[in-house]
């Protein structure tokens, strides 16, 4: 049996970054991989400690994160450190999360909240300069770091896990925001411009777009990632 494993939902890449670099500075030969990934629930088998990131949206867990916990029973007796990446704030965005793990059987060791430039791209008041968004990165890589020397040292963070946190993120955002994350969207827009050149569909975490008659259509499966606008040439 092997020590770590790290699974992650990444749309713009924001939330693989901060998972391989934390799951390798805390095991050099640990596996990370995509939510999506058909090797997922194997390596999940074989490994004894789980760190699961996803990006939040309104403070909650993406649709697609939240059935992949409920529809797949590895995770009793793992133990979980739950990250959670945001653009600005989140109470709970790992406590989201940590609570429909114990459900399911596993130990929560850890909560962690990173802060990550905003993936939703299409939106000029979340939009930032290069250089204002590498300062946030690098930021954040040395709150991984540290994180990581705590755990080392046998400190887990406990960011977003408290009774607390959750109030917070329920009040903050979840509450007035639920019904945008309850279920997957139906409202992704495919654009005049769209050359049916295929690369959405071949990244699509959820295979929620295929090409038709030259042009992308969607099937009302989006989890809100992102991957798709962020890459669309």
């Amino acid at each position: 049996e092997r020590y770590m494993f790290g699974i992650y939902l990444s749309g713009t890449g924001n939330t693989k970054h901060c998972i391989e670099k934390l799951a390798l500075l805390l095991d050099e030969s640990a596996t990370v991989l995509p939510i999506e990934s058909e090797d997922v629930i194997r390596e999940a088998e074989q490994n004894e400690t789980i760190i699961l990131g996803y990006p939040t949206q309104f403070s909650n867990v993406p649709i697609m994160v939240r059935n992949f916990i409920r529809d797949n029973d590895i995770w009793k007796g793992k133990k979980v450190l739950c990250v959670a990446t945001m653009g600005a704030f989140s109470g709970d965005g790992a406590g989201c999360s940590a609570r429909l793990l114990k459900k399911k059987g596993a130990r929560i060791i850890g909560g962690l909240h990173l802060r990550m430039p905003d993936s939703v791209c299409d939106s000029k008041l979340l939009k930032k300069s290069l250089e204002e968004n590498r300062e946030i990165v690098l930021s954040t890589d040395k709150k991984i770091e540290e994180a990581a020397r705590d755990i080392q040292n046998g400190k887990y963070p406990k960011e977003g896990i408290s009774f607390a946190s959750h109030i917070i993120g329920l009040l903050g955002q979840r509450l007035w925001f639920y019904g945008k994350t309850r279920n997957y969207s139906d409202k992704l827009k495919i654009s005049d411009k769209c050359i049916g050149c295929g690369l959405c569909s071949k990244i699509c975490p959820m295979k929620n777009i295929e090409i038709s008659n030259g042009k992308a259509v969607t099937n009302g499966k989006c989890t809100m990632c992102y991957r798709c606008i962020s890459n669309c040439p």
